[in-house]
C-alpha cells in the first residue's frame, strides 16, 4: 500500500493506544469540542493541518460507520433465522434502520448495507485506506461499483491491484484503474452487467433554478448517442435566431409532447399537468405548487391557467390541436390540507389514490423521495384500518414492503406518520402546499375537513349526473 495511507494507518495505531472502546456518549462528546474556537495562529499552517486531520476523521468515521452496519445486520440476521424471516426481508429492514440513523432515504440505506458488506468481505485494502482516511467513502463506493458482478476471489484480487493507487491519484483515475481490473479479471461479467444495466434505463425530472427542470434520461449508450444526434441535427435545418441549445431543447418539447406533430397534421395531443394553486394566487403572490418539481410564482401559475383555460373549461393553449390540460386542486382555508379536485377531474378513476399522491407527491418514509408506486393504510386495513384519506399514505415499493417486517411499526395518520425501528424514531408530515403551514393535526380542524370534504362531493353529485 502507499506510503500515504501506511503512515497515516500508523499515526492513527499509535495515537489510540489506551482507546479500549467507543460509545454513543463518547461520539457526542467529541462532536461538542468540534464547537470550540479555532486554534489562534499566525500562520496559516496549523489550521490547514487541522483542515487535513478532519478530513481524514471523517473518512475514518466512515470506516466505523461500515463495520457498524455489518455487525447491525449480523444482530439482526440472528433474530430473523430464528424468527424463519427470509434473508432479503431481513437485509430490507436493516436498510431501513441504516437509513433512519443516517438519515438518508431507505434506498440509500440499502446500497450503503451492501457496501458495508462488500468492503469488510471483499475489498480489504479499500477499506484500509478508508480507515485510514486518505479516500472518502465515495471512493470506495466507486470501486464497489466498478468491481460488482466479479467473484469474491476476483474482487479480492482486483482490490490487491489498486493498493498502491488508493489516496495518491485522482476520482476519476482511481474509477477507470477500477474499471480497466475488473474487466481483465472477468470480461465476461462485465458484459452481463452491461446487458443487466440496459434494463434499467429511466427518465427523471428534478428542479432546477428559476423555474427551470433537468429532464434526464439514463439511456444504452447507443440509444443515448442517436437521440443527442438527432437533436444536434435539428440545429442545421434551424432557420431562426434561436442559439444551438435553445434548439435542441425545443426539438426535445416539440417532439416528446407531440407538439411538432400536431402542428403538421392536425391531430389532437393532450398532456396533463397538475397544479395545485390556493384562491391567494390569483390575486397576489402566493406561489402555487407543481407535483413533480415543486413551487412555482405565482404569475407563472396564473400564465398557465389564462394560456391553457377555455371558455369551456378545457385547455386551449397556442394551438387548437396541442393541448395541455391544467388539473387545478382545492385546499382546505387556513390549514394545508389537500380535500378535492376539481370536478371535471371526476372522470377519472381511483380518485381517492390520485388524492393521497397529490398531497403526499413522494414517497412519505422519512427521507425517501422515490415516486409514489403504492397507496397503503397507515393503520392496516386488518387492525381495524379505514380506507380513508387519513388513514392513507403514498408509499415506494421498497417502503410498503418493509411495513410488513415485525420490528419496524407506523403509526399515526395522514397528518403525521410516526416510524420506530431498532430504538429509533422519525416523523414524516406530508409537504406544505404553497400559502399554506403543514396539515393540521388538530382532531377538531381535521372533523371539519372532513365535512368539507362530504360537502364538495355533495355539491359535485349534480355535475357528474
Amino acid at each position: 500500500m502507499s506510503d500515504s495511507v501506511s503512515t497515516t494507518s500508523a499515526g492513527r495505531s499509535a495515537g489510540a493506544v489506551g482507546c479500549t472502546s467507543l460509545t454513543a456518549d463518547a461520539v457526542r462528546a467529541f462532536h461538542d469540542c468540534l464547537d470550540g474556537p479555532l486554534p489562534e495562529a499566525d500562520e496559516s499552517e496549523p489550521l490547514l493541518a487541522e483542515l487535513r486531520a478532519l478530513e481524514e476523521l471523517k473518512n475514518a468515521l466512515s470506516a466505523r460507520q461500515v463495520r457498524l452496519t455489518v455487525a447491525v445486520h449480523e444482530h439482526q440476521q440472528g433474530r430473523d433465522r430464528a424468527r424463519g424471516i427470509e434473508t432479503a426481508d431481513t437485509a430490507r429492514l436493516v436498510g431501513s434502520q441504516v437509513a433512519l440513523a443516517r438519515r438518508c432515504s431507505p434506498h440509500l440505506g440499502s446500497r450503503l448495507l451492501g457496501l458495508a458488506h462488500a468492503l469488510v468481505d471483499e475489498l480489504p485494502h479499500t477499506l484500509t485506506a478508508l480507515q485510514a482516511g486518505v479516500i472518502t467513502e465515495w471512493h470506495a463506493t466507486l470501486i464497489a461499483r466498478e468491481t460488482a458482478g466479479l467473484t469474491r476471489d476476483q474482487r479480492i484480487a482486483v482490490d490487491g491491484l489498486l493498493r498502491d493507487d488508493l489516496g495518491t491519484c485522482s476520482q476519476n483515475r482511481l474509477t477507470a484503474l477500477a474499471r480497466q481490473h475488473a474487466y481483465r479479471a472477468d470480461p465476461a461479467a462485465i458484459v452481463a452487467r452491461r446487458a443487466k444495466a440496459e434494463t434499467a434505463r429511466r427518465v427523471t425530472l428534478r428542479p432546477a433554478p428559476d423555474c427551470m427542470t433537468l429532464l434526464t434520461a439514463l439511456l444504452p449508450v447507443k440509444d443515448g448517442v442517436a437521440c443527442y444526434a438527432a437533436l444536434n441535427a435539428a440545429v442545421t435545418t434551424d432557420g431562426t435566431d434561436r442559439t444551438r441549445g435553445q434548439v435542441m431543447a425545443d426539438t426535445l418539447t416539440d417532439r416528446v409532447t407531440g407538439r411538432e406533430l400536431a402542428g403538421t397534421n392536425g391531430t389532437a395531443t393532450n398532456v396533463q399537468v397538475e397544479l395545485l394553486m390556493p384562491l391567494d394566487t390569483l390575486t397576489g403572490d402566493t406561489p402555487a405548487e407543481l407535483p413533480g418539481y415543486g413551487p412555482i410564482p405565482a404569475d407563472l401559475a396564473r400564465e398557465l391557467v389564462t394560456d391553457n383555460d377555455g371558455a369551456d373549461g378545457s385547455a386551449s393553449g397556442n394551438s387548437d390541436t396541442h393541448r395541455v390540460q391544467v388539473r387545478r386542486l382545492f385546499t382546505y382555508p387556513g390549514t394545508g390540507d389537500l380535500i378535492d379536485l376539481e370536478s371535471r377531474a371526476r372522470t377519472y378513476p381511483g380518485l381517492l389514490a390520485k388524492l393521497i399522491r397529490l398531497r403526499d407527491q413522494t414517497c412519505r418514509t422519512p427521507w425517501c423521495d422515490a415516486p409514489i408506486a403504492h397507496i397503503d393504510h397507515i393503520t392496516p386495513h386488518t387492525a381495524g384500518g379505514a380506507t380513508s384519506e387519513r388513514n392513507g399514505a403514498g408509499l415506494c415499493a421498497r417502503c410498503n414492503y418493509v411495513k410488513e417486517h415485525p420490528d419496524l411499526t407506523i403509526t399515526g395518520d395522514a397528518a403525521e406518520t410516526i416510524t420506530t425501528t431498532g430504538g429509533l424514531t422519525a416523523t414524516s408530515r406530508p409537504p406544505a402546499p404553497p400559502g399554506h403551514p403543514p396539515p393540521t393535526t388538530s382532531r377538531i380542524e381535521r372533523q371539519l375537513i372532513d365535512l368539507s370534504r362530504r360537502w364538495v362531493a355533495q355539491v359535485k353529485a349534480p355535475e357528474s349526473s
